[in-house]
């Protein structure tokens, strides 16, 4: 047993070390002139916020892109020019991942500050615009803990489509927000910590980690048309 534990406590130092003395890699976004520039011809600007580790480019987003693309369609259908904008939480390499870790496990203080920094530049400049920031799962998490920064002044040029939630998040609220579950079916939304372990003990055979409920499809009536009334209520 002390054989195998020594080696254990060594990884768990290291990791620890290696965590705490790594640089901190800051994933590269628009600059804000570069926003101003996309933005100014626009209505509506849809800030896109994938899930896992938020590096996922829209185009390859299977999961979100056509929810975000519905929002899109909805909007130009009412008359509205929209863009659609990521934002990138994770550089996609060692030192990024180590620091997309540090912020999940400090509720993405520091990325969500700079969103939220971002958010009230563009209405500094551009004040009838409108905002929605959409994210998915921790894309979820993140635009509620971004919301929550945003000043008072700004929310309402703010709307933000939170869409599977973990429940480990903190949720403001503001009938600003639309909160997504799937009609609570969401196992990771619920916290149905059975469901959860027993999708964790799945996951090396299936390749992924797939919680019960936590796909949402545009065709869905849970999805599409919650969004669209509350679009609705901000929109027309």
């Amino acid at each position: 047993m002390r054989k195998i534990k020594y080696p254990i406590i060594g990884l768990v130092i290291f990791g620890s070390l290696f965590s705490l003395f790594s640089p901190k890699v800051v994933p590269e976004n628009l600059q804000p002139q570069e926003i101003l520039d996309a933005v100014a011809n626009k209505d509506v600007i849809i800030i896109f916020n994938p899930g896992g580790w938020g590096n996922t480019p829209l185009e390859k987003a299977e999961d979100f892109a056509p929810i975000v693309k519905g929002i899109e369609l909805t909007l130009n259908d009412w008359g509205y020019n929209s863009i659609v904008i990521p934002y990138i939480r994770t550089k996609d390499n060692l030192f990024g991942k180590v620091t997309g870790v540090k912020e999940f496990f400090n509720s993405f203080q520091n990325s969500s500050k700079d969103l939220s920094e971002r958010i009230e530049f563009i209405t500094k400049n551009f004040p009838d615009k409108k905002i929605i920031i959409a994210g998915l799962s921790n894309g979820a998490s993140f635009v509620n803990e971004t919301y929550g920064k945003i000043s008072e002044e700004v929310k309402g040029s703010v709307c933000a489509i939170a869409v599977g939630t973990p429940f480990w998040t903190d949720t403001p609220e503001s009938n600003n927000i639309l909160q997504l579950s799937n009609e609570r079916k969401d196992t990771l939304v619920k916290g149905d910590v059975g469901s959860l372990l027993l999708a964790l003990v799945r996951a090396p055979f299936v390749g992924a980690f797939q919680a019960t409920g936590h796909d949402y499809f545009w065709e869905s009536p849970e999805v599409s048309s919650q969004i669209i009334t509350f679009l609705e209520g901000k929109f027309r």
